[in-house]
């Protein structure tokens, strides 16, 4: 049984309530944020509640009945520690909301990955491991939307930002002791970077697709541009990806590469309403790809299967595994399966390598570089 106290909170529902709270906590040098949202049938996610702290006060602010305010955008971007949970989702939010990300950033789940721990480790589990007690789960699918708020939800989500406080204060002394703080401001940046850079800019959506690979360079031309309208799309219209059109279907476009709509409708899996709908965009994009010049077109995916790739891969997975080891870190801290597998692709098509950055480049870079060169031999 949980021992916890009922916390204190505010509900805030107005402009001038934001920024009263903005001005309470204005000082303070570490602001633990949580969100609670919908996302179901919408591209962006529906702020459906906003909390902060600095103590043992919870500021729950409605955002359905709250616009953002200056003072709050200013808050989040103040010199003071925004500290998150498995913050992504957390940042589209307020991004969406506030129109600014909190910086500068610490998410406590990436803290506690670089202390040993499971990289996703969920904010309950964080919580009883270092102070103790149980939080409540009862409210964790609660309808965020629904007003008024229960208490008992108002308590959970009071309790979700007040403990992040309490986890950091014990993190940051062990980060400290191994010398890991600026590895983890470094990572936490990065996030914040990456939040910014929306994927229909830098066109990178493409490259997680795992079979690449079986497409001619004109058809992986095709699906790059297609899923860049994709993105476009979505967010103009606000809907799910797959609500518009999934990655296999244009996956399937692309291997097919139709020229009419009849040809289009022949594609397994597409659908009359598609092809009435969107079969002129992707007829469009399909015949861009057919006429782009031979010298601007993407380099062929290299086949992961193919002998000189899983040489490869598997000298660059063990130097990550066991320089993860000798760190006591996940080794998915270091690099994902599919940043191994891009360094590989890069080295079998004779590209230069993307540069490892700050902590990383200092742990891996040489070891990385000598490992492509003996599994080459």
């Amino acid at each position: 049984m949980s021992s916890l106290a009922p916390s204190l909170y505010q509900w805030i529902d107005s402009a001038e309530a934001l920024d009263a709270a903005c001005e309470q906590v204005a000082g303070a040098s570490v602001i633990a944020l949580d969100t609670e949202f919908f996302r179901e049938n919408t591209f962006f996610p529906v702020p459906a509640l906003i909390q902060f702290t600095t103590g043992e006060m919870a500021y729950l602010v409605d955002p359905l009945s709250t616009p953002c305010t200056e003072a709050f955008r200013n808050l989040l971007q103040n010199s003071a520690i925004k500290l998150l949970h498995a913050c992504s989702e957390d940042l589209e939010v307020f991004q969406h909301w506030a129109g600014v990300l909190p910086a500068p950033l610490v998410d406590t789940q990436v803290a506690q990955a670089f202390l040993g721990e499971n990289p996703g480790m969920g904010y309950q589990k964080l919580v009883e491991h270092w102070v103790g007690e149980t939080l409540p789960k009862e409210e964790t699918r609660s309808n965020w939307l629904e007003r008024p708020l229960r208490p008992s939800q108002c308590q959970y989500a009071a309790l979700d930002v007040i403990y992040l406080l309490k986890v950091w204060a014990l993190q940051s002394e062990k980060l400290a002791e191994l010398g890991r703080r600026e590895w983890l401001d470094d990572e936490c940046a990065s996030l914040i970077e990456q939040a910014g850079r929306s994927v229909e800019s830098d066109g990178q959506w493409y490259t997680r697709q795992r079979q690449l690979w079986r497409l001619e360079p004109r058809q992986l031309e095709a699906y790059r541009l297609m899923t860049i309208w994709r993105e476009g799309e979505t967010r103009r219209r606000d809907l799910p990806r797959n609500w518009l059109v999934s990655d296999k279907l244009l996956f399937a476009v692309a291997e097919k590469m139709p020229q009419n709509r009849y040809e289009l409708a022949e594609v397994e899996g597409v659908k009359p309403v598609l092809v009435k709908k969107e079969g002129d965009a992707l007829l469009a994009l399909v015949k861009q790809a057919q006429h782009c010049p031979e010298a601007d077109l993407p380099a062929r995916w290299p086949d992961p299967m193919h002998p000189t790739f899983k040489r490869r891969f598997k000298a660059l997975k063990k130097v990550v595994a066991e320089k993860a080891d000798a760190l006591q870190i996940a080794p998915e801290m270091l690099l994902r399966r599919r940043d191994i597998e891009a360094l590989v692709m890069q080295r079998l098509a004779n590209q230069p390598l993307t540069p490892l950055n700050g902590w990383r480049d200092i742990c891996l870079t040489q070891d990385i570089y000598q490992a492509l060169e003996e599994s080459s031999q």
